[in-house]
């Protein structure tokens, strides 16, 4: 069998594998092969060309998936107290010279006034201006 085939067969299989074991890796390996080997059908180049030409693709396909893939801002904030609190209303369950206790949605927080806030009663309605670890500060809604 042409040495050519042989790299494009290596090529396919490996995107075959990238197919069933997604992650990136196995797709510029295979692009490198199948390269490799359409450069080996046109011409006969030595065994150290050939290796030389499978680095160098592999090298550029490596580079422009990096360049490719997207760019994260900031830090994620999916499953942090963060992402969704600020904003949201809730309701006092007790006040007590410790601090308060929120509910927000299904859960029950710790939470405190901002030093200009007077204290809010117990079933009194609440909304969230920030997040402080995982205490909340809350300002009476109104």
């Amino acid at each position: 069998m042409d040495p050519g085939l042989i790299w494009i067969l290596v090529g396919l299989v490996l995107l075959g594998g990238e197919l069933v074991l997604p992650g990136i890796f196995l797709l510029w390996i295979g692009l490198a092969a199948i390269g490799t080997g359409l450069l080996m059908l046109v011409a006969v180049p030595s065994f150290g060309v050939t290796v030389l030409v499978f680095i160098v693709l592999l090298a550029a396909g490596i580079a422009a998936g990096l360049r490719l893939r997207p760019r994260r801002r900031g830090h994620a904030t999916m499953n942090t107290p963060v992402s969704g609190l600020v904003g949201r209303a809730g309701t006092v369950l007790t006040a007590t010279p410790e601090g308060l206790r929120v509910r927000v949605g299904d859960s029950d927080w710790p939470a405190r006034l901002p030093h200009d806030a007077a204290a809010p009663a117990p079933g009194a309605a609440v909304r969230v201006e920030a997040v402080d670890g995982m205490t909340l500060i809350v300002r009476p809604a109104g």
